[in-house]
């Protein structure tokens, strides 16, 4: 590849822009991570992880990506050959069921349109056949990075209450934390698995894990094998601030660093932000006359925008054209929208002049690639992303 001047936009929907002061926080000597210093530093990250994820009870890292906090999710909580209820909307609930079949667990999938959120009606019917309780879990992942997607999670455990159902509510956070609000406690959820590298605003490489009491109760009786996911080498471990297995230290510093910044911005400015980035991400691709993938406006993505093409037009193909020239990275299509939609990444540490930019080199390559298009995108999201400082100044 030839030199490229300026910076590179990163607008998959994640891994995210890692900020410089989260860089220079990583950027320090690796330090002994059974010793003083460490605990101290594990002792002042874990309170601010609980306050994010809603919950004060237990939460666990692992050096891991958040596959790996969905599996240990299961393994955790399950036992060869139980019965889980997959709700699927969406690519990411794919990787999580293949990976409980894996384990051997009976999985059931709830198959929903990929372009609105969970339906509680159909979870409801669903839930209300099993007089048994032969559904030991179900699923949900809350923001559907592959179509754009927000699930509202408190809806399905609103169902199981209802029903008095004792399945548990396993919630995968991964592209929500640190974007969204997630309220592991309020929604009753069982099981909150996330990871650092989307709204967390860190490299990829933790694993992060919120759960109930419920879940750990489950876990006594709980069956599937487990070493390095097991939560109870892990409990008196985290009480001291070390853990069972070397943990990745220096991301740890560096969530330290995110924590601060969320309490610096405020965690409802932070909501607001990605909403409003997010609207404006939406007008522009109205500008374009192109379509929004989710079809449902309660259940627009804060972090991101699948936008749909017209057809004889490959997404991977714009997609590299865009990359070659104007060095803008945008997600692919996943799944059954391959090569159907490209997906816009507006998270973790951005901000309006970032979007803009980046919305620019979309249009640029949008027409360079032949797609019959509007030229009032940009304009119109330069609408939406003005009118949040001329409330300011009012």
């Amino acid at each position: 590849m030839s030199f490229r001047s300026g910076r590179h936009f990163l607008h998959i929907p994640g891994p995210s822009n890692v900020p410089d002061r989260i860089l220079r926080a990583i950027d320090r000597p690796t330090i002994d991570h059974r010793g003083p210093e460490f605990a101290e530093l594990v002792l002042g990250v874990l309170p601010g992880l609980r306050e994010l994820i809603g919950t004060s009870g237990p939460v666990f890292l692992f050096a891991a990506s958040g596959s790996g906090a969905q599996e240990a999710a299961l393994v955790n909580t399950l036992s060869a050959g139980d019965t889980i209820l997959v709700i699927h909307n969406g690519f990411f609930a794919t990787v999580w069921q293949d990976t409980a079949r894996k384990l051997g667990l009976n999985v059931e999938i709830l198959d929903l349109p990929w372009e609105t959120g969970v339906d509680s009606n159909r979870v409801a019917e669903r839930l209300s056949q099993d007089a048994e309780g032969e559904i030991k879990a179900v699923l949900v992942v809350h923001n559907e990075t592959s179509s754009g997607v927000t699930n509202n999670v408190h809806d399905v455990r609103l169902v199981l209450d209802q029903l008095r159902h004792p399945a548990l509510l396993l919630v995968d956070t991964v592209s929500s934390l640190g974007s969204i609000p997630v309220e592991h406690e309020k929604w009753g959820v069982d099981v909150t698995v996330s990871s650092s590298q989307k709204g967390m605003m860190l490299p990829p490489g933790l694993a992060i894990q919120a759960v109930s009491s419920r879940a750990l109760a489950a876990a006594d009786s709980a069956t599937l094998p487990r070493a390095y996911w097991d939560w109870k080498s892990h409990l008196d471990s985290n009480e001291t601030g070390f853990f069972p297995s070397t943990p990745a230290t220096n991301l740890i510093y560096g969530l330290g660093e995110a924590i601060t910044m969320f309490r610096e911005e405020g965690l409802e400015q932070v909501y607001r932000r990605h909403e409003h980035l997010a609207e404006a991400t939406r007008a522009a691709v109205r500008g374009w006359g192109l379509e929004v993938f989710c079809q449902s406006s309660q259940h627009y993505s804060p972090v991101l925008t699948a936008v749909t093409l017209p057809e004889g037009f490959d997404s991977d193909v714009i997609r590299d054209l865009i990359l070659d020239r104007f060095d803008l990275s945008l997600g692919t299509g996943l799944g059954k929208l391959k090569g159907r939609v490209f997906r816009i990444g507006h998270l973790g540490s951005l901000n309006a002049l970032m979007l803009a930019g980046a919305l620019c080199g979309i249009e640029m390559g949008l027409q360079l690639a032949g797609v019959p298009i509007h030229t009032e995108g940009v304009q119109a999201a330069l609408k939406v992303l003005r009118s949040r400082f001329e409330l300011v100044e009012e």
